[in-house]
């Protein structure tokens, strides 16, 4: 049994954050390919390692000096060797990513070196060989991965091997150049490596437990989600849910890898279960609610709208002229509404208005800002009669009132569009009747 087991930034901190990782690492024989993130913060007013490299990047791109800044990130990873008790040194590491920034070298290149150096450090302490992350994960030249090319080269290095650490969060294209992922990519470089060694399950190890069926900063200790599908998390993912890079699902789920999110601070727990699909039923109706602010809506109405074909394409393309990607579009026989995001649409609004006008002939046009989406979502929901109905109760009595509803036809989520000041209160109305009164 193989597992590939990717610790987050929080996990990295320190040198005790360190020793923990090792100890869950060699509990379990079977850990043997762990990706790293960069060191994270210590404390609530600490810097996580990323942001000074990329502070360092932006003075050497201005022409001012980094030595300083550049100096407290070696004392940081001095700090972490000398607390494991490592004869290592990275002198040379810090010489060459210094000459590397004053010669030029790119904004993905300085982030990624947190990750590199972490990973030396990590293949060192535990003894496992290092594979550079640049040399098996491939990036196209318009900064997207080569997901075919890097199983390939990351299944032929990791797979003759017993032991090994790989960075995660960056590669390299064709040229050498380093390429990152977006922010919280080295889950996805996790995910590459689970599916290269063809592993049991991924460990995802952070400082949660696991998925919560709602945001604790709205409501008051949620309840955790033991199990849940990748689409019922592609759904809460997408709205919100950040626990786990959404991109990370696609490699595991293509080989039908289960994801295990985990605590490093309490190993013990079982955190959540990530899989393809389950016969086991959600602990309550809904498996989770999720949701996000700052949408705005643009209200299109015109008579016998229904019957003209192509309306609307037309009405679609006036957002596509102005590179705006919608949210959600639900309508009527007479009506079409197209949710945006505010703060993409507030410069554009009256050019993407009069392209409306111009393309589909609307009889009117009304916009309304400052809206919210949130998902309710739950595998359970399919064979649960009045579900629907249970939420806008809910709603109503919580004084919410509905600007939006939206299903899909797989009758996993519910789509509710509220105004932005009613957000947290109807997060906690839904949540209150499908799991505080199930308690």
């Amino acid at each position: 049994m193989r597992k590939a087991v990717k610790f987050g930034g929080s996990s990295l901190a320190s040198a005790e954050q360190f020793v923990k990782v090792g100890n869950i690492i060699k509990s379990d024989d079977s850990r043997r390919y762990v990706i790293p993130s960069a060191p994270g913060k210590r404390s609530s007013d600490d810097e996580k390692v990323t942001d000074m490299l990329y502070d360092c990047y932006e003075k050497a791109a201005n022409g001012k000096k980094f030595d300083a800044r550049l100096k407290q990130i070696k004392l940081r990873y001095k700090e972490i060797i000398q607390g494991l008790g490592l004869s290592m040194s990275l002198d040379s590491d810090f010489e060459e990513i210094g000459a590397n920034l004053s010669k030029g070298a790119g904004r993905d290149y300085a982030a990624s070196r947190g990750e590199y150096l972490n990973g030396k450090i990590m293949a060192e302490y535990l003894g496992f060989t290092f594979v550079d992350a640049a040399e098996v994960i491939v990036f196209n030249e318009d900064g997207t991965l080569d997901d075919i090319e890097t199983n390939k080269k990351m299944s032929a290095r990791l797979n003759a091997l017993e032991h090994a650490v790989i960075p995660g969060f960056y590669g390299a294209d064709r040229n050498g150049n380093v390429v990152t992922f977006s922010r919280g990519g080295s889950d996805i470089t996790g995910s590459l490596v689970a599916k290269a060694i063809h592993a049991e399950v991924y460990e995802n190890w952070t400082d949660v437990s696991g998925f919560l069926v709602a945001d604790p900063r709205i409501v008051n200790k949620p309840e955790g989600i033991e199990t849940i599908t990748y689409r019922e998390l592609r759904e809460l993912a997408y709205m919100g849910a950040t626990v786990l890079h959404e991109d990370a699902i696609f490699p595991v789920r293509k080989e039908g890898i289960p994801i295990n999110i985990r605590n490093t601070n309490k190993p013990d727990d079982k955190g959540t279960w990530i899989v393809e699909s389950t016969c086991q039923k959600s602990k309550y109706t809904i498996t989770g609610i999720a949701g996000k602010r700052g949408f705005c809506s643009i209200n299109i109405e015109k008579d016998m709208m229904n019957s003209e074909i192509g309306f609307g394409r037309k009405v679609l393309q006036a957002f596509e002229e102005q590179d705006i990607s919608f949210e959600h579009m639900p309508s009527g026989i007479d009506t079409l509404t197209v949710f945006v995001h505010q703060d993409e649409f507030m410069d554009k609004e009256q050019k993407v208005v009069s392209a409306i006008h111009r393309l589909a002939k609307p009889d009117s046009i009304e916009i309304e800002s400052d809206l919210a989406l949130l998902a309710v979502v739950g595998r359970g929901m399919r064979a649960t009669r009045g579900t629907a109905g249970r939420i806008f109760s809910a709603l109503a009595h919580a004084n919410v009132n509905v600007k939006m509803i939206d299903q899909g036809s797989s009758e996993l989520n519910i789509i509710i569009g509220v105004s932005d000041c009613d957000f947290d209160r109807a997060i906690r109305a839904v949540y209150d009747i499908f799991v505080t009164a199930a308690l």
